[in-house]
């Protein structure tokens, strides 16, 4: 039997559990939604030796940086597939170029996630780096909605995002098929600025778009604002290649069209 052991079942993880569990999976994860605590370690290691496929979605630990599932339980990891929801953030500052799988790492804001991304690798997952996800309760246009949406005096700043749904079509691409270990991106085809997102999002909804603001007049939070100290697009042509995947939402129109 087909057996998935998830650390961290979040919101992509959720995802992921529904869909192998319809095609007929046995599915154990830790997290708030999930069967098993993280800090039950007979448990956790009784799944672990169950499990044919491991994925982790748990990002590294804020102070220490290390990977909570990999120090905690590294060394009861058999012999099973292993996958790893990373971010494309490990590119940092590319100012606008594109970046694929073989590009640079450990440059950008995000360090700790580089060095966990590489402790993956080495161990042969499949590491999936994504960029920022939008989907149902998490998007353009429900900021619209409640007042929320911003746009940004900040030219020439581009981002790269992907629909959860195409996340998910990904990772069953890799658990499923020949997929070889190692880096894909999960992005979209064509990355865009914040503004323009939520500009297609009033337009949809047929209101006005907020005032252009500046950084400082938008009163971001730190984690917000450190967005617009990189700059870069990311390239999925490994993913379409290797994984013969194709995103349901190749841009954020499609995406956006869908959510409504």
């Amino acid at each position: 039997m087909t057996h998935l052991f998830i650390f961290g079942l979040g919101y992509t993880a959720s995802r992921v559990k529904a869909v192998v569990e319809k095609a007929g999976w046995t599915v154990n994860a830790t997290g708030s939604d999930g069967d098993i605590d993280f800090a039950d370690g007979d448990g956790v290691r009784a799944a672990l030796d169950a499990a044919t496929h491991v994925l982790s979605s748990v990002p590294p630990d804020r102070e220490s940086g290390l990977d909570p599932a990999l120090n905690t339980y590294g060394r009861d990891f058999g012999r099973a597939w292993y996958g790893y929801l990373s971010s494309t953030g490990v590119y940092g500052d590319t100012r606008g170029a594109w970046v694929d799988e073989s590009s640079p790492v450990g440059t950008g804001r995000r360090t700790a996630r580089a060095e966990c991304d590489a402790l993956w690798l080495r161990l042969g997952a499949r590491v999936f780096r994504l960029p920022g996800i939008y989907g149902p309760g998490r998007n353009a246009l429900d900021k619209v909605r409640d007042g929320s949406a911003h746009r940004i005096d900040h030219p020439g700043q581009v981002f790269s995002r992907v629909h959860v749904d195409d996340i998910v079509s990904g990772v069953m691409a890799a658990l499923t098929g020949p997929a070889p270990p190692g880096a894909y991106n999960l992005g979209d085809d064509l990355p865009a600025s914040h503004n323009a997102v939520t500009e297609e999002a009033c337009r949809l909804l047929g209101v006005a778009p907020p005032p252009l603001l500046t950084l400082d007049e938008a009163g971001l939070s730190p984690m917000a604002r450190s967005f617009y100290a990189e700059n870069r697009r990311v390239a999925n042509g490994k993913a379409r290649r290797v994984l013969n995947w194709r995103p349901r939402h190749p841009t954020y129109r499609e995406g956006l069209r869908s959510l409504l």
